[in-house]
């Protein structure tokens, strides 16, 4: 080749090459068969949740894997508003979206209450404009949603089991209980205590239940400022645990055995923030959390609930089982 030329030909020899690198590094956009087959495979489809979802109109944003809202802001829209759904719940699929770089999935009917189609007319009367169709004003949207968005800016061509793969911090397409669906979003050392109905100083109401069922004995009082609850599982002559929870928290367990034996635990063994799977939003203590001491007192090593607060009082528990006890 004439040197001459080398000058002119490279450049365009280097733009060819990246035009080439950058049709094989880009996935095509999602066709029109798959967007239908995809709407087809996921619409109705049952589903137990595997992270919090807050009640009202914002829902959960899932990008790269990375769920948004979380932490303190999730925990503090859960006890604002509530859940429309939490871990180990079975949810159903209610509408699918595919929008221009995201998949927009509804679960329960959505945030939003829809009108049947004969709900939006009206006829005229002397008294005014009359709906034809009756409509519960009263009635709330009990649902939420969670946008999947795509990071090249549109929505790529994929299979349904990559889909599901990319909808795991959310749902739980393989689940084949609510008990296993919970447990598959705590750490190993909380999946063996529940499996083996065992409690740990620190778990939170779900936990519990989950280890040792529904209580068949609670008992509420007051040590100071502070209230508890006393959760009793067994009678004599059997072994009895006595499973003190301040809030959401277990700050003591007492367990009194057959002989006569006495245990007493009160040194955190677990700590939620760091221990539970990433998918669930870890716990938030609030910072200026009340203690049971007295002016001047030092601490005391089997104070029950030493710096613990109340919290808002949790949802129902994800095996479908009964809430903490209501004030008489």
């Amino acid at each position: 080749m004439n040197p001459r030329y080398v000058p002119v030909l490279l450049p365009i020899v280097l733009f060819c090459v990246a035009v080439v690198n950058a049709d094989d590094h880009n996935a095509p956009h999602i066709s029109k068969q798959t967007r239908m087959d995809l709407i087809h495979a996921f619409n109705f489809e049952l589903v137990y949740i595997r992270s919090p979802f807050p009640m009202g109109k914002t829902g959960l944003t899932l990008k790269g894997g990375e769920l948004s809202p979380s932490g303190e802001q999730m925990q503090n829209m859960l006890a604002m508003w509530g859940p429309a759904a939490k871990p180990g719940d079975q949810a159903r699929i209610s509408e699918i979206l595919i929008k221009k770089d995201r998949i927009h999935f509804e679960i329960n009917g959505g945030p939003v209450k829809k009108l049947k189609w004969y709900q939006h007319i009206q006829v005229s009367s002397g008294a005014g404009m009359t709906s034809l169709g009756p409509s519960d004003a009263s009635a709330n949207p009990r649902g939420s949603y969670v946008d999947l968005v795509f990071n090249d800016g549109y929505v790529p061509e994929l299979n349904p089991q990559e889909l599901k793969d990319l909808l795991r911090p959310v749902f739980d397409f393989n689940a084949k209980s609510a008990v296993e669906a919970y447990l598959d979003t705590l750490t190993p050392k909380l999946r063996e205590a529940i499996k083996a109905h065992r409690i740990l100083v620190g778990m939170n109401r779900e936990m519990v239940m989950a280890s040792k069922g529904r209580p068949p004995k609670k008992i509420r009082e007051k040590d100071g400022e502070v209230e508890y609850e006393e959760w009793i599982y067994g009678e004599p002559p059997a072994d009895v645990d006595f499973v003190r929870l301040v809030g959401d928290e277990v700050v003591r367990l007492e367990s009194m055995k057959v002989d006569g034996e006495k245990v007493v635990h009160t040194e955190r063994e677990v700590d939620l923030s760091s221990t539970v799977a990433k998918s669930s939003a870890p716990e938030v203590r609030p910072p200026n959390a009340p203690s049971l001491r007295r002016p001047g007192e030092e601490p005391d090593p089997n104070s029950p609930a030493e710096g613990a607060a109340p919290r808002p009082l949790p949802p129902p528990d994800p095996l479908g089982q009964d809430g903490p006890a209501q004030p008489n």
